[in-house]
């Protein structure tokens, strides 16, 4: 595991460091009642389409070039640049365990400036320059193929997970930057625990707990009466770090809690099979199934595979859209310099797979997407106002779907573990880091 990359410390004045955590505290701290769940066309005026639940899948830590190289349409390359010389890219399969940096400070050396040659500094060996043979990976190629896949996909942070988490609930992280100290983050975390902020130049600052109380797409859901889950692992299941609400004060504090955000996280196939599943749904899966590069496993495509199978065969498949990203890109390669739309981002290519029977089928979308996307497509399809956060400007993907298309009934893909197996399976490990 990754330590000890927490950024630079820069001798500032008082009023400058105390400006920075002021900006990342954010303020608020409202309880709002939860809805239930239910299965019924939405009718508080949403967007006239067939969309009635919003999935979104968030994988770990894979680039474009990593997972998707040689994918027909989209852009990927064979080889990548380090520090301008050619270095072909090697095949390194999904389940192998090392490790690559890929904190804030690292992402800035990996892009050098748009000259996207800085990967070396990653990890050793050219590891970096490395991609997941196809074989590895074929259900998510099965879904990329036969519906959407994103070659424009960027994460919204330059740094690792914890951030990304926030961007995919919030539009925002605070101005943190980076993973909190410690082994526990957000609310529940040591109170030494302190995350980093954004800092000139690819540095960081000390920042504050990691406690936050801004508005998240769960408060806007609240207030118009939509249900919403957000499935994760169980402490000692490896990524309890990455429940993202625990991050968030009300909520974390809040009656949403106990009701709204669920563990374990295989909970969610038992939901969708006996007709439990939300209008807005968020999943997390454990190390083991996240295709982290040091989870040893390839058991990702499985569980992603799963998911969607169990939606293709419940009632909810002709009203559903689900979203399949990665969460930051892990250290890999990737040759595209991303848009820089504010000082916090945008990050490096990620993967995303736009699933529904109503995405546009065998489309491979060059459209500038990121995470804040899910939230402005749900505002759109719920008929929500703007949280006021990257949200504002992120694309809709509007350009993965065509409503006016006739539902095709669902063709399961194949996965190697079945359902039933990764729901009674005992996963556990150290929680991830980074």
């Amino acid at each position: 595991m990754l330590r000890g990359h927490r950024g630079i410390h820069l001798r500032l004045s008082l009023g400058v460091v105390l400006t920075a955590v002021a900006l990342a505290v954010g303020c608020g701290s409202g309880v709002v009642s939860t809805p239930s769940l239910t299965s019924d066309p939405i009718s508080n005026g949403a967007s006239p389409t067939p969309i009635r639940h919003v999935v979104i899948i968030m994988q770990e830590n894979r680039t474009v070039d990593n997972l998707f190289n040689g994918f027909p349409g989209a852009d990927t390359v064979p080889s990548g640049l380090s520090n301008g010389q050619a270095i072909p890219l090697q095949p390194v399969a999904l389940n192998d365990a090392r490790e690559l940096n890929h904190s804030h400070g690292s992402w800035w050396k990996n892009w050098n400036g748009g000259k996207m040659d800085g990967f070396a500094s990653s990890a050793p060996d050219n590891l970096a320059y490395s991609y997941v043979p196809q074989a590895d990976v074929a259900a998510y190629w099965k879904l990329a193929s036969t519906y959407t896949f994103g070659d424009r996909m960027f994460q919204s942070n330059t740094g690792p997970s914890f951030v990304a988490h926030q961007y995919m609930i919030a539009g925002q992280s605070g101005n943190a930057s980076g993973n909190p100290s410690g082994t526990l983050w957000g609310c529940d975390a040591d109170p030494a625990s302190r995350v980093a902020i954004i800092g000139p130049n690819g540095t960081e600052l000390q920042g504050p707990y990691p406690c936050f109380d801004y508005q998240t797409m769960a408060d806007l859901l609240d207030a118009k009466g939509i249900s919403w889950r957000y499935y994760a692992p169980g402490a000692g299941d490896g990524f309890f770090v990455l429940s993202a609400f625990q991050a968030i004060r009300h909520i974390r504090f809040g009656t949403n809690w106990a009701s709204n955000v669920i563990s374990p996280e295989s909970t969610v196939l038992t939901d969708i099979k006996n007709g439990k599943l939300a209008q807005v749904t968020w999943i997390v899966p454990t190390l083991a199934r996240s295709d982290h590069p040091n989870s040893g496993s390839n058991e990702g495509p499985d569980w992603v595979g799963s998911i969607v199978n169990a939606i293709g065969a419940s009632k909810y498949w002709n009203s559903t859209a689900i979203f399949i990203s990665w969460d930051d890109w892990g250290g890999w390669y990737d040759h595209v310099p991303p848009p820089q739309v504010d000082a916090m981002g945008l990050g490096f290519r990620v993967p995303v797979i736009v699933v529904s029977p109503y995405a546009r089928r065998g489309y491979v979308s060059h459209v500038t997407h990121e995470f804040s996307g899910f939230l402005a497509y749900m505002e759109d399809i719920f008929n929500l106002p703007k949280l006021g956060s990257r949200d504002v400007n992120a694309d809709n993907f509007n350009d993965c779907f065509d409503y006016t298309q006739t539902p095709a009934a669902y063709v399961p893909v194949q996965t190697r573990r079945s359902a039933d197996f990764l729901i009674h399976e005992k996963v556990s490990g150290p929680p991830d880091d980074d």
